[in-house]
């Protein structure tokens, strides 16, 4: 590991949990990066050219399209054969993991297939026909199916800090809510009836990042997937990873440091892999997520340029559209905008704050 790299990792590790606690953490994360090395499958390639503007992304679920008697990744292989080659450069498919619910962003089992779908052996077969593939590292949260969570309510001491425990009588009017149920539930454990964080659902525990055990674990999922053969990592609702009582919990400093520290990871054992984040939020909070230009995501979801697209296709116009575009600037050769129109949660209109007017 490069000097730098570690530096960088342990100075981002003391900011999280403290000097003791960060140099352990540090210690034990540069033991899971030195096994991932000596045992991973793959060679990575650090001087190749991460991106540009020829890359063109499927996005597609594992079961879109589907033939009798065939598994559905199967089936999802042969059409790219046929049709795709030479068009795309990178397939992402979306959750396919087991899952209890959210069309498969509450996932069970982060490291297994959907036995719906298939398994590990048609991911190879689509990588070894030479596209790159995108994984969605769904790491705010878990089902509450999950082993995880079943063990942290059977009283499993290894996952007792793992998942966010309140009393609920706390304040927790000033946290930004991207659903309207409140933000803790209530769940039977061992020790009774306890109060859990769920941002997103009843289903889906968020997790607890203030625990080093849970960050080393969620790094270790992300290693899974990059020796699995990730090309590029989507990190699912990102912006709320880190919780502190008190604050709005988005886009707070810890999480911005979560991101470095992933990105100081690949960096280190899987260059040439890269982060993509899915923020979406307004234009200016969105394009935080490059960080400096060089230390948080590759890339960013272009988020603004859906709804502006369908503003100019619905009013005749493409006078926001163009003006918009024209001030549209990455911070470094590093990192770029992830273009689309729309996406499987649809077209949002969040990103047009402080870019078009009400009346429009």
């Amino acid at each position: 590991m490069g000097i730098s790299n570690q530096d960088r990792i342990l100075q981002l590790l003391e900011f999280l949990y403290g000097a003791t606690s960060g140099q352990a953490t540090t210690e034990r994360l540069v033991g899971q990066l030195a096994r991932f090395q000596q045992h991973t499958r793959r060679l990575f390639n650090s001087k190749k050219e991460l991106f540009s503007q020829k890359d063109v992304f499927l996005i597609t679920y594992g079961d879109m399209l589907l033939r009798a008697g065939e598994m559905p990744l199967n089936t999802l292989h042969n059409f790219m054969q046929k049709w795709l080659a030479g068009l795309i450069s990178t397939v992402h498919i979306l959750p396919f993991f087991p899952y209890s619910s959210d069309d498969g962003f509450s996932v069970v089992d982060y490291t297994r297939i959907d036995p719906a779908l298939g398994t590990w052996e048609q991911i190879d077969r689509i990588k070894a026909d030479g596209f790159c593939l995108m994984f969605d590292a769904v790491i705010n949260h878990i089902s509450v199916k999950s082993a995880w969570f079943q063990a942290f309510q059977a009283g499993d001491p290894r996952y007792q800090d793992t998942f966010i425990r309140l009393d609920p009588s706390t304040d927790l009017s000033q946290v930004t809510r991207p659903r309207a149920h409140p933000v803790l539930t209530p769940v039977e454990t061992v020790r009774g009836t306890e109060y859990i964080w769920t941002t997103f659902s009843l289903d889906q525990a968020d997790l607890n990042y203030k625990n080093p055990d849970t960050l080393l674990d969620i790094i270790d999922v992300l290693l899974t997937y990059i020796d699995r053969g990730a090309d590029v990592i989507r990190l699912d609702a990102i912006a709320y990873l880190w919780k502190e009582v008190g604050t709005n919990c988005i886009h707070l400093p810890q999480t911005h440091a979560i991101i470095q520290l992933l990105r100081a990871v690949v960096d280190t054992v899987a260059p040439g892999v890269l982060l993509i984040t899915e923020t979406n939020v307004p234009h200016q909070e969105n394009i935080s997520y490059f960080g400096n230009g060089s230390n948080e995501a590759h890339l960013v979801y272009n988020f603004t340029l859906p709804p502006l697209t369908a503003h100019a296709i619905l009013t005749g116009s493409a006078e926001h559209l163009t003006q918009w575009a024209q001030d549209l600037e990455a911070p470094s050769n590093g990192e770029a905008f992830f273009n689309f129109t729309a996406s499987h949660d649809g077209v949002g209109l969040m990103p047009l704050a402080g870019i078009l007017g009400r009346e429009d």
